[in-house]
């Protein structure tokens, strides 16, 4: 079977192992579009995920400029040859899709299109997907179609394996949904322990200033100068937890940037002497970069809150294709395997579901009156 430049099991098997590679949806469909067209060695190729109202939820394209998508418009809805493919889930393979009688046009930005092969992605029974080239880079018989019987066969395969792919981010994403709303509810514990106790403070120390204004205003001014203690003590509290609560910066800022921001914000928000130092690190998949912040805020938790560390340093240095995460305390430490024996983890079993989750590695240095290192390495993409 030869389909162009890249033929062969080789490279069948290295765009299924692209497949395989990623957590993300968004990512795990661009991978299976950009290898799909340069296996069959298309012009074009393109992947759109249904939704429930005659449209398409996500729809990615390959072979087309940013430009040229811009100039395209709106996402296409489920009509014509995409209809076909959605609904009667079977392959499609024309010589000129522009002669079919199902072809009802498309905006005049759209490249033209002439030979076309088109197949659903299947779930079992459930299609949760169409995936389609056009224009075959080869000579082409009169009025017919570049795409063989062999392409078909070999889109059909890409097919079944991006089904899985795409199944297994899918469940990685609605896991990851639970872990934020269990992180959502840790948070609201944290913010009852710290804040609360203060406003608490605050309000009591309040009372006293207003009982102490006519009989002692010196009593009562320092009493006063301590509410505006409290209040700013809570201000940074809340200001952590938001900080915690909302990752956003990271799709726009990056892992080292994020990191960056909110340690300053810790900084601020607690006595202990908080730095963060970066070296080299490239840019990471989005599922490692999240797991290596989401591991940050849990040692560093750790750290300022239960381990009466006077300074805590946090490193992040590049490693082969990957990045190494370091955050080191000269708290009070703790001797691991105990912790595991009394039933007590301290958000260890959290962070090394995290690393795993990625492929990668968590190790955990820590004694009694030594501190607590916790290192976490992600491989890279």
């Amino acid at each position: 079977m030869s389909h162009g430049p890249r033929s062969g099991l080789a490279a069948v098997s290295s765009a299924l192992l692209a497949m395989s590679r990623h957590l993300e949806v968004r990512d795990v469909l661009k991978t299976i579009v950009a290898s799909a067209r340069e296996l069959l060695d298309a012009q074009y190729a393109a992947l759109g995920v249904p939704d429930d109202h005659g449209g398409f939820a996500q729809f990615v394209v390959d072979g087309v400029s940013d430009d040229q998508w811009r100039a395209i418009g709106p996402l296409p809805r489920q009509h014509g040859i995409l209809a076909a493919m959605l609904h009667d889930a079977k392959p499609q393979r024309l010589g000129d899709v522009r002669t079919d009688p199902r072809f009802e046009g498309w905006p005049s930005a759209h490249p033209e299109l002439s030979d076309f092969l088109g197949l659903p992605i299947r779930d079992g029974d459930e299609v949760i997907g169409a995936l389609f080239l056009a224009n075959k880079n080869c000579p082409k018989p009169e009025g017919g179609c570049g795409f063989t019987a062999d392409d078909e066969e070999l889109l059909a395969i890409l097919a079944q394996h991006a089904a899985i792919a795409l199944t297994n981010a899918r469940l990685y994403e609605r896991s990851r949904e639970l872990t934020i709303a269990e992180e959502r509810s840790r948070l609201a514990h944290e913010l009852h322990d710290a804040v609360s106790q203060k406003l608490f403070s605050l309000r009591l120390t309040a009372q006293a200033a207003a009982a102490l204004v006519d009989r002692d205003p010196a009593r009562a001014k320092g009493e006063l100068q301590q509410v505006a203690a409290l209040a700013a003590e809570a201000a940074d509290e809340l200001r952590a937890a938001v900080v915690e609560l909302r990752p956003a910066a990271l799709d726009e800022d990056g892992l080292v940037a994020t990191l960056r921001t909110q340690i300053q914000v810790l900084e601020r928000a607690h006595t202990a002497h908080v730095t963060f130092t970066g070296r080299g690190v490239r840019a990471l998949p989005a599922a490692q970069e999240e797991a290596m912040l989401r591991v940050a805020q849990e040692a560093l938790h750790n750290a300022l809150r239960h381990s009466g560390a006077d300074r805590v340093d946090v490193t992040l240095e590049r490693r082969g294709s990957g990045a190494v995460l370091r955050v080191t305390d000269d708290g009070s430490g703790f001797e691991p395997r105990a912790v595991r024996r009394a039933g007590r983890h301290l958000g260890l079993v959290s962070m090394r579901d995290r690393a795993s989750g990625i492929g990668g590695t968590l190790t955990v240095e820590s004694a009694p009156g030594k501190g607590t290192t916790i290192e976490m390495e992600a491989p890279g993409g």
